[in-house]
């Protein structure tokens, strides 16, 4: 059975991808340093970091249920609340009042918090202004740009973790038929001259277990949040797969899950001696098409082979 997990290890087949980590982290390390880790903020606010992260966030919401700002910081809620305490000891911050919510009351800035807030945001402003002060107009957007694509890969990386993609087995079926009709349901592609009929649908696993068939799917804690596979195009040329029923939750979206389900999909149609791979969608799924348009798919006038899914309306190959 094959099983990749996504978690990297501690290098990789790429020299230049490494020494960039490296090289990377060390920047990381120094402007944390150089930062004193919000010193200067804590000095003026009388706050621990995560103090000042947690009323700067509150003052950016309006008002926050503790688990709601845990999850904004990043934090389990116990830390959370041994982060709050204090604050509302210190009358920075006051409770609402929807008594009986199991949720939680939601907490709400005071005025003194308001006041703090603005003293921390004084403070780290001009540490920041002083530094982008030294550099010109086009070196201030490549720094913004740079550190804004910098958080969003990490995000993407931490989201990622303990995602395992493998091939498909019988115990995924149901979860998978699930998967398949939600997402199809979910871009109108429903009704008759759709995948969604497909009798395969609730026996993947048996469907492509048949010979220069493949499947895989993505598993995070346990559960199953995206599938693809290839098959050989019906009614079509002997060296042409067809990539078959890849979808994706909403979870899985933007984490490059699709992209590497693609990859895999590929890997095995290339195995099994396929010239090229077709494959049929529809207009308005942009993310997809636009995943397979990165990866060298190429749009067709028309379809290829005898699917029988003629509410499809794009169709692209891609030579293997």
């Amino acid at each position: 059975m094959l099983q990749i997990a996504t978690m990297s290890s501690t290098t990789s087949d790429d020299p230049g991808l490494d020494a960039l980590v490296r090289e990377l982290r060390g920047s990381s390390r120094r402007l944390v340093r150089v930062l004193g880790f919000l010193n200067t903020s804590i000095e003026a606010a009388d706050c621990t970091p995560a103090q000042c992260h947690a009323l700067i966030e509150l003052a950016a919401q309006g008002q926050l249920r503790n688990g709601e700002l845990a999850e904004l910081l990043e934090i389990d809620k116990s830390t959370a609340s041994r982060t709050l305490k204090p604050l509302l000891r210190a009358g920075l911050l006051e409770q609402g009042s929807e008594a009986g919510d199991r949720r939680g009351r939601s907490l709400r800035l005071s005025a003194a918090g308001l006041e703090r807030v603005q003293r921390i945001h004084a403070a780290a402003d001009a540490e920041v202004r002083g530094a982008l002060g030294l550099l010109s107009t086009e070196e201030r957007q490549v720094v913004l740009r740079g550190v804004a694509l910098y958080e969003q890969a990490l995000h993407r990386a931490k989201a990622r973790a303990g995602i395992v993609f493998r091939s498909i087995e019988r115990r995924d079926d149901p979860a998978l038929a699930g998967i398949i009709r939600s997402v199809m349901s979910e871009f109108g592609a429903v009704g008759s001259g759709f995948s969604i009929e497909d009798p395969e649908v609730d026996a993947m696993s048996r469907t492509y277990s048949q010979e220069r068939c493949a499947y895989f799917v993505a598993e995070r804690k346990g559960e199953l949040i995206a599938g693809g596979g290839i098959a050989p195009l019906a009614g079509g040329e002997a060296d042409v797969c067809e990539l078959r029923k890849m979808y994706a939750l909403m979870p899985a979206r933007g984490l490059g899950v699709g992209r590497r389900l693609l990859e895999l999909c590929l890997e095995a149609a290339r195995a099994e001696g396929f010239r090229a791979c077709y494959l049929e969608t529809l207009r308005h799924m942009h993310r997809a098409r636009a995943l397979y348009e990165k990866a060298g798919f190429r749009p067709l006038d028309g379809p290829l082979g005898a699917t029988g899914h003629h509410g499809c309306d794009s169709w692209y190959a891609l030579e293997l």
